[in-house]
């Protein structure tokens, strides 16, 4: 597998002293490390860039879907659809390099979020006790997931579970939105009225995947956690909903399964953003949708399975019978 040099660098980083918080005080001081739900300080360790080397996006800008013309059909994209509100698409290629996108939709502030380690898609309300929080990318990992942070705290947050972590807001959930990730035809085909994120200004290679072959190696980058049980590859994908994992393997295989409240689907047309150096050429891992028995989506993620187990360790594992 070939990674960035940045994430070879990122291995210079790791030393004992990331055990103790007061590692991390004069890079954050402004951060209330009194207050923290972390038992471990071993599991937080640095990605490589420092804070804010991975540059987050707030007040994205936006073109209509018919004048797109750089994403191809399979394309992955974050998708947003809100009732009475334009549906959205935020492209993968542009999420890979900033992994945090601060927007507001109608009245809504969200910040839609993708982990590349954990392939972790996820969109948050960013309203917390009275006020809006705008996020940034930490560049620390604890169980190779994105450690957010809120520039009005500057408390730490997990964004495979949408909590504080580290600081003043040190257990406060966010409030998840049902979005979903999906290939850019899929999307453009269901909303051709619908707006897409444009470029934004930096000097970066959109479109490119800067951790070719990712998702086919056999451990996970700056990882040490238990490996998933019942013999599931570590960076298989699973499709989360609250504590429950359905492998990817099965639903690709069944299609769609009515289980546990819920309605997964499964149908091709997704590019894996972790595959091959160029994302649109990347290995089929299909469009998931879940439902609840009413039709309405579900929040949900599509992540890796030993993040999954890293965050639900005591999880139920939907296997098929």
């Amino acid at each position: 597998m070939r990674m960035i040099p940045i994430l070879t660098a990122a291995l210079l980083w790791v030393a004992p002293a990331n055990a103790n918080p007061d590692f991390w005080v004069n890079e954050w001081p402004n951060t209330d490390f009194e207050k923290t739900s972390v038992e471990n300080w071993v599991e937080i360790l640095s990605g490589g860039p420092p804070k804010d080397g991975i540059p987050a996006i707030t007040g994205p800008s936006f073109i209509a879907v018919a004048d797109e013309i750089r994403l191809q059909p399979r394309e992955p994209v974050i998708t947003l659809e809100i009732q009475g509100e334009v549906p959205r698409a935020y492209p993968i290629r542009y999420l890979t390099w900033h992994e945090i996108v601060n927007d507001v939709v109608g009245d809504l502030p969200v910040a839609v979020t993708f982990c590349p380690l954990c392939n972790s898609g996820i969109t948050f309300d960013r309203r917390v006790q009275g006020q809006v929080l705008e996020f940034g990318v930490s560049g620390k990992l604890r169980n190779s997931d994105m450690v957010m942070y809120d520039r009005q705290t500057e408390s730490w947050w997990q964004q495979a579970i949408g909590t504080g972590i580290v600081g003043e807001l040190n257990g406060v959930e966010l409030e998840t939105l049902p979005s979903w990730m999906e290939g850019w035809e899929a999307f453009s085909t269901r909303n051709p009225d619908g707006l897409v994120m444009d470029q934004p200004a930096f000097a970066r290679q959109y479109g490119a995947n800067p951790y070719v072959q990712y998702d086919s190696s056999f451990k996970p980058f700056l990882y040490s956690g238990e490996q998933p049980p019942h013999d599931i590859p570590a960076l298989a994908r699973v499709v989360r909903v609250e504590d429950r994992a359905w492998p990817l393997t099965r639903l690709s295989q069944e299609g769609e399964v009515s289980e546990a409240g819920v309605v997964i689907s499964w149908e091709e047309g997704q590019a894996s953003a972790l595959d091959s150096r160029r994302i649109a050429a990347g290995k089929e891992v299909g469009n998931v949708r879940v439902r609840d028995a009413n039709g309405a989506d579900v929040a949900h993620d599509v992540m890796f399975a030993f993040a999954f187990h890293a965050f639900w360790p005591e999880g139920t594992w939907m296997l098929a019978n």
